[in-house]
C-alpha cells in the first residue's frame, strides 16, 4: 500500500473535494418501503466551500508578477534605446577637430592640399603667416581686429558700425549717406560731391573753389588779389562820340575797362552803354572811375537797369580825345 506524506495527503482531499458535488447520504428502505438516509441530510444553505490551498493561491498570483515583469522589461528597453539614440544624434552633430604637426604644415606648404570638410573647423592656437595669396569663398568673419599694413583693394565696402580711418585715399566715387566725421586729413585725387550741405570747423584750403552760389554769414578776408572772371557783355555805341567816334569794352559783367575815342561834333549824352551777359535780380550799384586827365575834366554820370548801364556827359566832350573807365558792378 502506498504511503503518502501528509502535504500530499491534504492535496488528494482538496482536489477530491473540489471533484464532489454537494455531500448527500446512502439511501436505506425501510420496511414501510420509504427511503431514509442513513445519516442526516445537510442542508444546502449550511454548505461551506472547501478552502484554497497555498499552491492554488500563489498559482493565481503568477500570472499579474509575469506582466508586471513584462511591463517593467518593457520600460527598461525603451529607455536604453532612447538614450542611446540621443548619444548618436550628440555624435553627429559634434565637430571633430584635427590637430596639424610640423609634418604636415611641411606638406601644406609644397601641395595644394585640402584639409577636413565643410562640418570640421581649422584652429590655429599660433601666429599664421602665408606668403602667398588667400582665397575665401565664403563669409570671412573676424571676431578681433584686423590689421593690414600694405593696400586693400575692396570692389564694395559696407560698414554698419564705427569705422576709424586714419589716412584713406579714394581715387573713384565716395557715397556717404550718414554723417561723416573726419579727425584727420582727407585727400581726394578726383572731384569731391557733395548733393546736401557741407560744414567745416577749421579752414578750408585749396587752389582752387569753384560754386555756383557763395553765401557768407561772416565777414569775408582776402589775403591776395581779386580776379573777376565771366562772360563778356555786349556794348551799344552812344550819341556822344560824334563823327568818326568808337568805344570797346573789356571784361566781364562784375568789372572791366570801357575805352572811348571821340571824334567831331560830338554832343552832350551817352558814350556807351555796357548790356549785361547775365541780368542781374535787382537794379546792381555800379561804380565808375574815370582814367586819365581828360576823362577827369568831363561831367560825367551813370544810369543803370537790371540789364545794363552807361557812361553818359552832362556836356559835349572835346574833340579828338581818347579816355577810359574802369568799372566795378555788385548786386
Amino acid at each position: 500500500m502506498e504511503q503518502k506524506t501528509p502535504g500530499a495527503a491534504a492535496e488528494d482531499d482538496d482536489a477530491d473535494a473540489l471533484e464532489s458535488p454537494e455531500p448527500t447520504g446512502t439511501g436505506v428502505i425501510d420496511a414501510t418501503g420509504s427511503s431514509s438516509s442513513a445519516a442526516a441530510v445537510q442542508p444546502a444553505e449550511d454548505y461551506k466551500p472547501p478552502k484554497k490551498s497555498l499552491k492554488q493561491k500563489l498559482a493565481r498570483y503568477n500570472i499579474y508578477l509575469l506582466i508586471f515583469i513584462f511591463i517593467i522589461i518593457i520600460a527598461i528597453g525603451v529607455t536604453v534605446l532612447t538614450y542611446f539614440a540621443s548619444k548618436k544624434a550628440d555624435t553627429k552633430s559634434t565637430i571633430s577637430s584635427q590637430t596639424l604637426d610640423k609634418k604636415a604644415l611641411a606638406q601644406l606648404a609644397n601641395t595644394d592640399a585640402t584639409i577636413g570638410d565643410p562640418k570640421q573647423v581649422l584652429n590655429v592656437q599660433s601666429n599664421a603667416v602665408f606668403a602667398g595669396k588667400v582665397l575665401v569663398r565664403d563669409t570671412l568673419e573676424v571676431a578681433g581686429g584686423i590689421q593690414v599694413t600694405g593696400a586693400v583693394s575692396l570692389s564694395g565696402l559696407t560698414v554698419t558700425g564705427k569705422a576709424n580711418l586714419d589716412e584713406t585715399q579714394v581715387s573713384k566715387n565716395l557715397a556717404v549717406a550718414g554723417d561723416l566725421g573726419v579727425q584727420g586729413n582727407l585727400t581726394l585725387l578726383k572731384n569731391l560731391q557733395v548733393s546736401g550741405s557741407g560744414a567745416f570747423s577749421g579752414p578750408l584750403t585749396a587752389p582752387q573753389i569753384t560754386v555756383t552760389g557763395l553765401q557768407l554769414n561772416g565777414d569775408l578776408v582776402l589775403t591776395h588779389h581779386i580776379s573777376i572772371g565771366g562772360p563778356s557783355p555786349g556794348k551799344t555805341a552812344g550819341t556822344a562820340l560824334g563823327s568818326g567816334g568808337s568805344a570797346s569794352i573789356s571784361g566781364s559783367d562784375t568789372s572791366g575797362t570801357a575805352t572811348i575815342n571821340i571824334g567831331t561834333g560830338a554832343p552832350a549824352g551817352c558814350f556807351i552803354t555796357v548790356n549785361f551777359a547775365q541780368k542781374y535780380n535787382t537794379v546792381p550799384r555800379v561804380i565808375a572811375s574815370p582814367i586819365g586827365s581828360d576823362a577827369g575834366k568831363l561831367d560825367y554820370y551813370i544810369t543803370r537797369t537790371t540789364s545794363s548801364f552807361s557812361i553818359c556827359d552832362a556836356s559835349a566832350p572835346p574833340a579828338s580825345i581818347s579816355f577810359s573807365f574802369d568799372y566795378f558792378v555788385v548786386d
